[in-house]
């Protein structure tokens, strides 16, 4: 959904990071000051996408009301997501940047491209908690590093250290344990259809697509210099708007017996049960306060720290989810979590360091 969302951590919508102002950690100030700020980011990104993440698992594993129904439209949430965060970075830029010129920014047109992927790969990794649990689903999705990490030796012949390595075999590793182990019989009945192959490789796939959209942000973002973060906001889902309703509530009534998630049905259900409805605008809500917070990081103190706040908080939503929403872990599923984060903390400890050698050199 949608966060270039590359190694930096939360951000649906496809959305680029800022650059921060300046090398030091959080800018000018006093020290108490800056630490009062980064507490307020990290409590705003937590609560903001561990609550989303909540909503996100309710409405795929709940059933609603008196004849006990799921909501089968989870692809419907992307949609919304779109709408709401196209207004919302909208309503942004008409407060913030109301006055300035549009000279030496990306035109909307730009992002009817990338804006394809943006739609197809947060699609897949939310229909994957049809088949998987939501724990899977953040620790698959928290394995970025691996392909891209293939990606970068296959295809560009790049080195990697063997530290880099080795966080990507704890990682992989932790993953691959993770889902050959047996889960409880209590998590598998919450599912829609329980299929631990498929759930996995939407989720990978999904990762993959992000990493086309992630690259292609960047460069939009280099040839367009001025292009701030809610333009590509609101050009990301202006097309993520038309592409979902065209295929949501166009091709159905083109197709009677369209397989995919269906517009029409997913508002009927949400008009037959208006907890779904208010989930829902909950769920996006969420994505799109959550996306100030990882800005206000970003500008502030960097997108390491951002990188290490949400890396945390992805670690705080699979506890959440055990702990709250009844998804119980056996000690090896969560010596498997532990393996990834671990991996993933290493890899974070080693950027924290070249940032710091760099620092130093300058």
């Amino acid at each position: 959904m949608a966060a270039a969302r590359r190694g930096r951590g939360d951000g649906a919508n496809g959305v680029v990071r800022p650059r921060p102002r300046d090398r030091g950690v959080g800018g000018g100030g006093s020290m108490a000051g800056r630490v009062a700020v980064l507490a307020f980011c990290v409590a705003g990104i937590w609560s903001a996408y561990i609550y989303q993440g909540v909503l996100q698992e309710t409405l795929s594993t709940k059933r609603f009301g008196p004849e006990a129904r799921r909501f089968e439209h989870l692809a419907f949430l992307n949609f919304a997501q779109n709408v709401i965060c196209f207004v919302w970075s909208f309503i942004m830029i008409k407060l913030w940047s109301g006055g300035s010129s549009s000279d030496g920014r990306a035109p909307l047109w730009k992002y009817w491209g990338v804006s394809v992927t943006n739609t197809i790969g947060p699609t897949m990794g939310i229909e994957a908690l049809k088949y998987i649990s939501y724990p899977a689903q953040v620790l698959a999705k928290s394995s970025k590093m691996i392909p891209v990490m293939l990606m970068g030796t296959l295809l560009y012949g790049v080195k990697y250290t063997l530290p880099e390595y080795f966080c990507t075999f704890l990682v992989a590793g932790g993953v691959s344990s993770f889902a050959l182990l047996k889960t409880s019989s209590k998590t598998i009945k919450k599912l829609a259809n329980p299929n631990a192959p498929l759930g996995y490789t939407l989720c990978f796939l999904n990762l993959a697509f992000d990493g086309y959209t992630n690259s292609t942000q960047d460069l939009i973002k280099s040839r367009y210099p001025k292009t701030n973060p809610w333009d590509i906001m609101l050009g990301m889902n202006l097309w993520g708007t038309i592409y979902n309703a065209v295929i949501m509530f166009v091709v159905p009534l083109l197709f009677s017996n369209w397989p995919y998630a269906n517009g029409f049905e997913a508002l009927r259900f949400c008009q037959e049960n208006p907890e779904v409805a208010w989930d829902i605008f909950l769920f996006c809500l969420c994505g799109a306060v959550g996306q100030n917070f990882i800005f206000l990081t970003i500008s502030r103190f960097g997108s390491l720290t951002n990188t290490t706040v949400t890396t945390t908080r992805k670690f705080m939503s699979i506890v959440v989810s055990s702990v709250i929403s009844g998804n119980p872990l056996s000690l090896k599923q969560w010596g498997s979590v532990v393996m990834v984060f671990l991996g993933l903390s290493i890899q974070i400890y080693l950027k924290w360091k070249r940032k710091k050698g760099r620092d130093h050199k300058e």
